[in-house]
């Protein structure tokens, strides 16, 4: 097994200040939630840095808990509330997420706000080069992750009643300064890079202001795949999603072919020999992706999305670095993500310098 794949699969026991009372929350499940039956043990997932997940082992089921991590949280971040809504709403359209259960947003159960999904039971792949696949196979997991977010970006969020899950228009200017001001409020050292791509990105947004839901996160290790098959069978961890700009969610999804190996996850796809895999080419993938939600004549500039993804990335590893400062991620390997903050930032300031 990689190191990648070894440290971040399976569960653990629940690390101390993620403790919850097991008897108070088996309570409140059994009158909730349909179906519920106790006994329940609870085991803490390995992966993760920001919302803490459990594994619900009960007497009708295995269920999974995201909830808030304890302590000092900033503004609008771990928003489990909004993630159980759009889980809601996907899964009622057959879109590939886990079913939710049930919503707790009283603090007295475990401590923080929480919600619970189904258990699905399938492969999470921590590493972008698929070691031991087929070519075929890596092939047809790369086109089927591409092919869902195609499907998520063309989904009618106003039919689904979400039209005020997030404001269309002017989406990169917001969350510039969304993440401006969540980079501002956990910063731990001055990065010169990131003070000019806080500077550089809103005077150099395209005109392009299409919307769309988008995920917010939506990479290889947040999706689980079928136990055998090459297919996706549910999309994870929602909590950055929103009504937003779907080629900055499609971008973000890029920075695996676009990133260095900068210790925060496995080398990626940067100066690999893709063919000899099996796996797409950048811009063949972004082809695809084009042509599946009719967008024509590609995706111009993508310079500016390259920059403005890694400057997005370095705040939200910026956030975990604060709560490392604060003693509230919830990974061991959050001080790892503190330290990519500066790789990021100086690739993301490269990008912008070479955008026409």
């Amino acid at each position: 097994m990689s190191n990648r794949q070894e440290q971040f699969s399976g569960t653990r026991d629940v690390r101390n200040e993620h403790r919850m009372d097991e008897q108070r929350l088996s309570a409140y499940l059994s009158a909730n939630m349909a179906g519920f039956r106790g006994p329940l043990s609870i085991r803490q997932f390995k992966g993760g840095q920001s919302n803490p997940t459990y594994l619900l082992d009960a007497a009708s089921g295995q269920y999974v808990l995201r909830r808030k991590p304890p302590g000092k949280l900033l503004k609008s971040a771990h928003a489990v509330e909004r993630e159980y809504r759009i889980i809601a709403a996907l899964h009622e359209i057959g879109f590939p997420v886990p079913r939710p259960w049930v919503l707790c947003e009283d603090p007295a159960v475990v401590g923080t706000p929480f919600f619970v999904m189904d258990f699905v039971a399938g492969r999470i792949l921590w590493e972008l080069d698929l070691p031991g696949m087929s070519r075929d196979e890596r092939a047809a997991i790369y086109d089927d992750m591409n092919q869902t977010l195609a499907r998520l970006h063309s989904i009618d969020y106003r039919a689904l009643g979400l039209e005020d899950f997030g404001r269309p228009g002017n989406y990169f200017s917001r969350q510039i300064s969304r993440w401006s001001k969540q980079y501002a409020a956990s910063e731990t050292q001055k990065i010169e890079p990131m003070d000019k791509l806080t500077a550089w990105l809103p005077e150099h947004i395209p005109a392009d202001d299409a919307s769309s839901i988008v995920h917010g996160d939506f990479r290889l290790d947040n999706l689980i795949l079928h136990p055998t098959e090459p297919r996706v069978i549910a999309v994870l961890d929602w909590e950055l999603s929103t009504i937003g700009h779907p080629l900055g969610d499609f971008t973000y999804h890029l920075l695996a072919w676009q990133m260095p190996e900068i210790g925060i996850g496995s080398a990626g796809l940067c100066n690999r020999d893709l063919a000899a895999l099996g796996i797409p080419a950048e811009d063949e993938y972004v082809k695809r992706y084009c042509e599946r939600t009719g967008r024509q004549g590609g995706i111009v500039d993508r310079a500016f999305y390259a920059a403005y993804n890694l400057f997005r990335l370095a705040a939200i590893l910026q956030g975990i670095a604060g709560r490392v400062r604060d003693g509230t991620a919830s990974s061991d390997h959050a001080s790892a993500a503190a330290r990519a903050v500066l790789p990021l930032a100086e690739l993301g300031w490269a990008y912008a310098s070479k955008s026409r």
